[in-house]
């Protein structure tokens, strides 16, 4: 039969069990490692952890706003009470206590007459406390009124405690003439009870927690006893002073709703980054806070109901209600469909604009300098000055630079307009997704995907597109460097009169593909000459296994060591001969011949690359176009650009 004490009973076990769970707190870049490592630091398996997700992370974009998981993780009840029981042995079947910090405590114990019941109470000592005494105990209970002891009750009580309640140990000689007097007085506004009580007569009883909560009741107090302040006046009365037992129960204001931000809303505690060695990088200054669309950005808390209270005799005292407040909407920002989480529309920077959150897509600055320090941008940066040397700038969207970029870096998933110069010392470099513009480029390295669209020249610098180079200013000179696009290269002049630096220009091909290709090529070479020391090193050791029989164990081991290597570079070797013949058979494809024009002179020196085909410009040329026939490059007639190129502008801006 299922009784109210055995639920009583079970629910405390189960509470117990609950709070003797350890747990970790554990971040990692995935759930899956966060798992992991709560598994290691509690010594156990990941599919016996149960865990709650406290933050949960963000895999980021093009490597930015990664967000770690943050979880806590608990080891399985079942297993730690299984765990606790083998470590115990078969007296384990007990209540598992979490391992705390241990204060050394003496035994305490408390002897009290209730009726004409002797009462015994025992706490027993913690840590190195020394126990309580039973010749002490006893020689407490002897009195000269005590009729009868339960001297072995009293002996099991004093060694394992009585579970911090009172049990009736013997029979004294009761008096009711002495008896304790308790009186009860209520505060006139309900809020407070106390009572005094006179000390008993010899025989006389004592004020027992029975007795107390009895003469409260009957003077009408339903609300507010406290049964543990009650327990400590029982343990050590105080007499004739008033002692508070119940309190009304105050009502509890609710909490007023808030906004719980999930980014830095106080700039200056956006701290710079540092190196391993806690070294300060100042170019880093970690000022911008990235965001990318449908990100949560900050969560309303509800407001609260307030508790409402009770006086002693019940009486009803009200509780305000938490006040709501409006969700802080600013550009770019919508509510998610919970009604509560505020989610960017876009990517960009969140701002706290006033009192409103705000993602600006678009960032503008003055320059690029110590000021502002290197930055990385979800979205499109506008610099209205220059780029200083030795800075970075790094965009998911655009780059438009005013002035002129020095030995910088320019990264972005979109256009890069420099308005000036790119003027890069050697160290410069240039990445877009779509297409460069620029004034002039000088010794720098430029990758793009699409267009190159130059006015003045590029001098001294690698350069390749995937499409077009396009030179089509009053200069619009090629001077130096090395060039490649996929589809045409156009300029006014190409090469420098009387020589000077080399001038390379290759068209009609994928180059990353062939660098790709050239990269696997030498690869491969490096790892096949180590298959072939490998195999003739395996073949002596064979031969002496035969020979002998058997090899020492050292040699045994390296025959073993050196035959998975060689398995290991056959597979590699075998990869990469497929990716080789991939490239290969996509560059024999490639529809793109290729195409170079110069509207004015070719200067000699110049070597030109259709396809695989060289060739060295000896004399000068004037008004050519350069192009692949029946396996040789051909001199032809020039043609200018299409109408299309020759207004090919970024998206928003015209060539006025």
């Amino acid at each position: 039969m299922v009784t109210l004490e055995k639920i009583r009973s079970d629910l405390e076990k189960k509470l117990q069990e609950d709070q003797n769970l350890h747990y970790v707190d554990v971040n990692a870049d995935t759930l899956e490692e966060a798992l992991a490592d709560a598994a290691v630091q509690l010594d156990t398996r990941v599919s016996l952890l149960e865990y709650e997700v406290l933050e949960q992370g963000f895999p980021g974009i093009i490597g930015l706003m990664k967000k770690p998981w943050t979880i806590r993780a608990y080891e399985n009840a079942v297993q730690v009470k299984k765990r606790k029981k083998t470590e115990q042995g078969v007296f384990a079947d007990q209540e598992i206590e979490e391992e705390n910090v241990v204060v050394d405590r003496d035994g305490l114990f408390y002897i009290h007459y209730f009726q004409s019941q002797i009462n015994l109470k025992v706490i027993p000592p913690l840590g190195k406390g020394t126990p309580v005494s039973l010749k002490e105990v006893m020689a407490k209970l002897k009195r000269a009124d005590t009729l009868d002891l339960e001297e072995d009750l009293i002996k099991e009580l004093v060694q394992n405690g009585t579970d911090g309640d009172y049990q009736p140990v013997g029979l004294y000689e009761h008096d009711a003439a002495g008896d304790a007097l308790i009186q009860v007085e209520i505060a006139r506004d309900e809020m407070k009870a106390t009572i005094n009580v006179t000390a008993p007569a010899m025989g006389g009883s004592e004020a027992s927690p029975d007795q107390i909560k009895r003469l409260l009741t009957t003077q009408g107090i339903v609300a507010g006893i406290s049964d543990e302040k009650i327990q400590e006046f029982v343990d050590m009365p105080v007499y004739g002073i008033p002692v508070v037992v119940a309190e009304a129960i105050l009502p509890v204001d609710g909490r007023d709703a808030y906004i719980a931000y999930q980014f830095e809303t106080d700039r200056s505690k956006l701290k710079m980054k540092e190196s391993e060695s806690g070294q300060v990088d100042f170019k880093e200054l970690n000022l911008i806070q990235n965001v990318v669309e449908g990100q949560p950005l900050a969560q309303k808390m509800l407001a609260e109901r307030g508790k409402a209270g009770k006086t002693l005799f019940g009486k009803y005292l009200e509780a305000k209600n938490g006040k709501d407040i409006p969700m802080p909407l600013g550009k770019n920002v919508k509510v998610d469909t919970d009604g509560r989480t505020i989610i960017a529309e876009c990517n960009g920077q969140v701002l706290l604009v006033g009192d409103k959150i705000t993602v600006e897509p678009i960032m503008e600055v003055e320059g690029v300098n110590i000021k502002t320090g290197n930055i990385t941008f979800l979205g499109t940066v506008v610099v209205k000055g220059n780029v200083d040397d030795g800075f970075k700038i790094k965009a998911s969207g655009n780059i438009e630079v005013y002035g002129n970029v020095g030995a910088s870096t320019l990264e972005a998933e979109g256009d890069i307009v420099v308005s000036l110069g790119i003027m890069g010392r050697d160290e410069g470099y240039i990445k877009c997704g779509k297409s460069l513009w620029a004034k002039f480029i000088q010794n720098t390295k430029c990758d793009v995907e699409e267009y190159i669209v130059v006015s003045d020249g590029i001098i001294n610098s690698d350069v390749t597109a995937n499409k077009k180079i396009l030179l089509q200013g009053k200069r619009a000179a090629i001077i130096g460097g090395h060039l490649f696009a996929t589809e045409e290269i156009f300029a006014k002049t190409i090469g420098s009169n009387g020589g000077g630096s080399e001038t390379v220009l290759e068209v009609g091909f994928d180059p990353r593909a062939k660098r790709r290709l050239e990269e696997l090529q030498e690869a491969q070479s490096v790892i096949i000459k180590e298959l072939d020391e490998l195999e003739l090193d395996i073949s002596t050791l064979e031969n002496t296994k035969k020979v002998r029989r058997s090899l020492p164990k050292e040699k045994e081991d390296r025959l073993v060591k050196e035959t998975a290597r060689k398995q290991e570079i056959v597979q590699q070797s075998e990869a990469m001969s497929q990716e080789i013949q991939q490239i290969q058979s996509h560059l024999r494809e490639l529809k793109v011949i290729g195409r170079v024009s110069a509207a004015q002179t070719v200067y000699s020196g110049v070597k030109i690359y259709i396809r695989d085909v060289k060739e060295e410009i000896r004399n000068e040329i004037k008004a050519v176009t350069f192009y692949l026939e029946d396996g040789f490059v051909r001199h032809g007639k020039y043609e200018p650009p299409s109408a299309e190129d020759q207004k090919r502008a970024p998206d928003g801006y015209s060539t006025n």
